[in-house]
């Protein structure tokens, strides 16, 4: 069973692959998504990650809380909980 987590309150700088190895250290990574203005490109400071339930159970625990940036007292702390899923959104309305 694959669990999909969200990951908030990420660095602006951190990349996909520093997202990825981020996780890896806890277990197997099958996909990670860093949510990016559309059109800028830069970061939105969270994204998610797939791994399956029991590396991400270990992950979760591990991560939720950690402060990446203990020298910069403006970072806050990482979020990392079970993505809920948002359901599908109603049609948007034309005019």
């Amino acid at each position: 069973m694959m669990t999909r987590l969200y990951v908030g309150n990420l660095p602006l700088d951190l990349d996909e692959e520093g997202l990825r190895a981020l996780f890896a250290v806890h277990g197997e990574v099958l996909s990670v998504i860093l949510m990016t203005e559309t059109a800028s490109g830069r970061s939105r400071g969270f994204g998610f990650v797939q791994m399956p339930a029991a590396a991400a159970e270990v992950a979760m625990e591990a991560l939720d809380g950690l402060a990446l940036r203990e020298q910069d007292p403006d970072a806050g702390l990482l979020r990392v909980n079970v993505a809920r899923d948002r359901g599908a959104k109603p049609p948007r309305r034309t005019y």
